[in-house]
């Protein structure tokens, strides 16, 4: 798996579906700009009527906070040249642009201490209080007004992999975006409260928010979930093969031959993130890690699977596009084959990638059974890449792998996107039997045979230093840093 949900009983997503209100609040909305000038870049702004459900020992919804880019975006980039220097995180806003202190970003982007929140009960104490850290990017970005752009341009989450290059978080202009979590738990009691919020004077001096728009203040009501609440408990998951740049979701029919020469134009490029997440497996003789390939391109990597006749297996085709967008032509490039493990059930392109365990010297010891994919855009490794897609669709497995029906199957990796597999699972985690404790290396190759078109392959392999130590039944791993990147 690569996503983690929150599980929920169907009665209290539905109620929380059925809480949701537009948001108001006392910044001036898009519809309202040529009538008061905003007196701040970005505001925060509270949802009077805001409804959360209880169940168990626990509230869960939306609190209806969120903050307001007026007069333009509010965006922030987070960059890193090397792995061993320290990100730099720039903003802008409609007011101007700066560089953000390191000490306001934990890790590589989320922003720290950015709001304080308190709750206080009909009696006005305090209940609750936190100072959340904050992605700006969005599930539910919200219009303030009939003026405001059709849809956000941002991504939707923050990027967590540990080598992850470049991230681009923002709040689109007369948009207002969650500055907590959609499904936020809080434990409260049933009955009438107050929101008190405010935009952190450090973060307020900053941004250049005046301290009428940092602060917000609205009620918010409690109720314990019941089955009748809500408009409906029914949850669809999207299915299907999917396109990129809003193409059709179904391939075209199954080209002739091979294809032709490779045309002039954008082109992917595949490279490797050193491996990470490792771990001696509860037996203690197998080493668990995870691995990522991803795009970056200047065009997405797009794979077609093409049904054989009466076959579990598909034909498979890469295909090409030009700048704007517009297929240029295709190439054959191997196979992709119907995995029937419980716990896949979806289609595997062939050779994309390939996990070795290598000696000291870099020679070949346990090569992982890994060998097939679905190609998802699981991570958000570098979006400050020009032409970086940051709404990729195929984000998991139920819309990027397609059913055992299926006749044919598009698989994507977007520019600026990767996509990280966990190798956990027998056979794909290294087997440290009989193997002396000392040094190794991780190796991560993607496009191991060269089958996929790309514009560069010099970064296709990526290294990572381990020692293997203890004794059989109970071995252990120690993990080099990768510049300033530490643990495992």
């Amino acid at each position: 798996m690569h996503r983690r949900r929150l599980a929920l009983t169907a009665a209290t997503l539905a109620a929380l579906t059925a809480s949701l209100a537009p948001a108001v609040g006392a910044p001036v909305s898009a519809g309202a700009a040529d009538e008061v000038e905003p007196t701040s870049p970005v505001a925060l702004v509270g949802a009077p009527g805001a409804k959360l459900f209880r169940e168990g020992r626990y509230a869960y919804g939306d609190l209806g906070l969120r903050v307001v880019a007026q007069g333009g975006p509010l965006e922030i980039r987070t960059k890193r040249a090397s792995w061993d220097v320290e990100p730099v995180t720039t903003f802008t806003t409609s007011a101007g642009s700066g560089e953000v202190p390191r000490s306001m970003i934990r890790g590589f982007d989320q922003l720290e201490d950015f709001v304080d929140i308190t709750i206080r009960d009909a009696k006005g104490r305090a209940v609750w209080s936190r100072s959340p850290r904050v992605c700006l990017n969005s599930y539910e970005p919200q219009r303030m007004g009939p003026d405001a752009p059709a849809r956000s341009p941002y991504p939707y989450g923050c990027p967590w992999n540990p080598f992850t290059i470049g991230s681009v978080q923002g709040v689109a202009k007369g948009y207002g975006n969650p500055v907590t979590d959609f499904y936020s738990r809080t434990r409260l009691a049933a009955g009438r409260h107050t929101v008190v919020a405010r935009i952190t004077p450090a973060w307020a001096a900053l941004l250049g928010v005046a301290p009428e728009d940092a602060t917000v203040r609205y009620p918010l009501q409690v109720r314990t979930a019941r089955g009748g609440d809500g408009w409906g408990t029914g949850w669809r998951v999207a299915g299907g093969p999917v396109a990129p740049n809003g193409a059709a979701a179904h391939p075209e029919p199954q080209p002739p031959g091979d294809g032709g020469p490779v045309p002039d134009g954008p082109l992917a490029d595949l490279k490797s993130l050193p491996a990470f997440g490792m771990s001696v497996t509860g037996t203690g003789n197998h080493l668990a890690f995870a691995a990522t390939v991803w795009n970056a391109g200047d065009s997405p990597l797009v794979v077609d699977g093409f049904r054989r006749r009466g076959e579990e297996m598909m034909d498979a085709y890469q295909y090409f596009f030009d700048a704007e967008g517009e297929q240029t032509g295709y190439r054959r490039i191997g196979a992709m084959h119907w995995h029937a493990a419980p716990s896949h059930n979806h289609w595997h392109f062939l050779d994309f990638a390939r996990y070795s365990l290598l000696s000291k010297d870099q020679a070949e010891v346990f090569r992982s059974r890994k060998q097939s994919f679905c190609l998802a855009n699981t991570d958000a490794v570098d979006y400050t890449l020009p032409g970086a897609d940051w709404q990729p669709d195929g984000t998991d497995l139920s819309t990027a792998c397609g059913g055992r029906g299926a006749q044919s199957v598009r698989q994507v990796l977007s520019a600026g996107s990767g996509d990280t597999y966990s190798q956990y699972r027998a056979g794909q985690s290294f087997n440290l039997k009989g193997l002396p404790n000392g040094q190794y290396w991780i190796a991560v190759d993607a496009n191991p045979e060269g089958r996929l078109v790309e514009s560069s392959t010099e970064d296709n392999r990526a290294l990572r230093k381990i020692w293997l130590g203890g004794k059989p039944g109970a071995r252990t791993v120690r993990v080099a840093p990768v510049g300033l990147i530490t643990g495992s």
